[in-house]
């Protein structure tokens, strides 16, 4: 199976118009903090806020008009779902999406306010995607995979085709692996415009399902399957889309969690945009391997920007932790009047604030005329956290971190 740059070309002509042309821009910070020249391409800015829509829409404005009125239907629990569904919308053509239990609430009426029917069923995308086959058959519908499909990879291709025709000098695209669509258009466009770019692929740790296929082996899922990037979470990669990308590739680096995590944060407070955990998958790759992509022109993908606000809150809490912004200390003292009112003013003075006080009276490691209580508290960074900690233990208060 080859995927051809003409196809890629010719899904650019289609969706002209009717997609966003997101921004490519180049990060000074992002660089600083990397050591690689980075520049972003925002496809975070789609109306669905992914790049799905691209491969979507691609397949559907090639669909006969008797095609179009009978309708299309797509198993999924993401992006792709919103993304044919709007543009099935706009075009006037029915859809049905096939989505698992479990899928989140928000997911399920975004997608409906798009215009789909929605069906619940399925533990999984597996059993999903069996259910839509069937529905498909059933009703004589056209099935759209969400990857393994030559015009839906086509369409994932045109974000390439931008990001070389803003930066064509660029020298590495880290690109997200999940079913392999997105890097299989990708890598296919950029190698025929430059031979030399190297395209790496980026896959979580937790679902190696590309570096499985390479080394012939069953993907060993690990640790439970929760990872953050549940977009790019998939047990089995597309054959089609492996094929024409496989040749293409130059490497494809495992990104561990914490790394998502930073990389969901990084570009909120420095590029002030929200990205979803697959989103980040490219700057995480820079963050977990420095050495790969120091010097070089990275050009890095927001592929989506859909994260559920308390997920995003919590990643954004667990970063300050990270960068002891927050810490919670522990002080043991005589349990007399004052000594509270003495501890917080001090924290006070030192310019820190006060999230949260756990006071323990009864701990049996502590002394029967002692006290004990922990101490949540917010501070600048890491130096200055040090600064009030050592100015409880010279007033006689000395904290440990809990």
């Amino acid at each position: 199976m080859t995927l051809a740059f003409d196809d890629i070309l010719a899904a650019q002509a289609r969706l002209k118009g009717h997609i966003e042309r997101t921004p490519c821009r180049f990060s000074k910070t992002l660089s600083e903090i990397t050591g690689a020249q980075v520049w972003v391409k925002f496809e975070n800015l789609q109306f669905t806020a992914a790049y799905k829509e691209r491969g979507a829409l691609n397949k559907l404005l090639q669909l006969g008009e008797n095609v179009r009125s009978r309708g299309v239907i797509a198993a999924s629990a993401g992006n792709h779902s919103q993304g044919l569904a709007y543009h099935a919308a706009r075009l006037g053509i029915p859809v049905t999406i096939v989505m698992p239990k479990g899928t989140p609430f928000v997911k399920v009426q975004q997608t409906r306010a798009h215009g789909a029917e929605v069906v619940i069923d399925g533990d999984g995308y597996d059993e999903a995607s069996a259910t839509a086959r069937k529905l498909c058959d059933e009703r004589e519908l056209t099935f759209v995979h969400p990857f393994n499909d030559e015009d839906v990879m086509a369409g994932q291709g045109t974000v390439a085709l931008e990001m070389l025709e803003d930066v064509p000098d660029l020298e590495i695209l880290p690109v997200p692996i999940g079913g392999g669509g997105l890097i299989a258009g990708m890598a296919t466009a950029a190698k025929h415009l430059k031979q030399d770019i190297q395209v790496i692929g980026l896959e979580p740790a937790m679902f190696p399902s590309f570096t499985a296929k390479m080394r012939g082996v069953q993907m060993a899922q690990s640790g439970g399957g929760a990872t953050i990037a549940e977009g790019i979470a998939v047990k089995a990669v597309g054959d089609l889309s492996y094929a024409v990308a496989r040749p293409l590739l130059d490497d494809v680096l495992l990104i561990e969690e914490p790394f998502f995590e930073r990389g969901i944060a990084l570009y909120c407070n420095v590029e002030k945009t929200v990205v979803e955990g697959a989103g980040a998958a490219s700057l995480a790759a820079l963050l977990a391997y420095p050495e790969r992509f120091r010097g070089k022109k990275c050009g890095l993908v927001i592929t989506g920007g859909n994260i559920d606000t308390r997920l995003l809150a919590s990643v954004l809490t667990r970063e300050l932790v990270r960068e002891s912004r927050i810490v919670s200390l522990r002080i043991i003292g005589d349990d007399r009047p004052g000594l509270l009112a003495n501890v917080s003013a001090i924290i006070g003075q030192m310019g820190a604030n006060i999230i949260e006080v756990a006071h323990n009276r009864l701990a049996l490691d502590v002394p029967a005329k002692g006290a004990e209580f922990d101490v949540m508290i917010e501070t600048r960074d890491a130096q200055h956290t040090q600064e009030v900690m050592d100015a409880l233990r010279e007033r006689g208060y000395p904290p440990r971190v809990v």
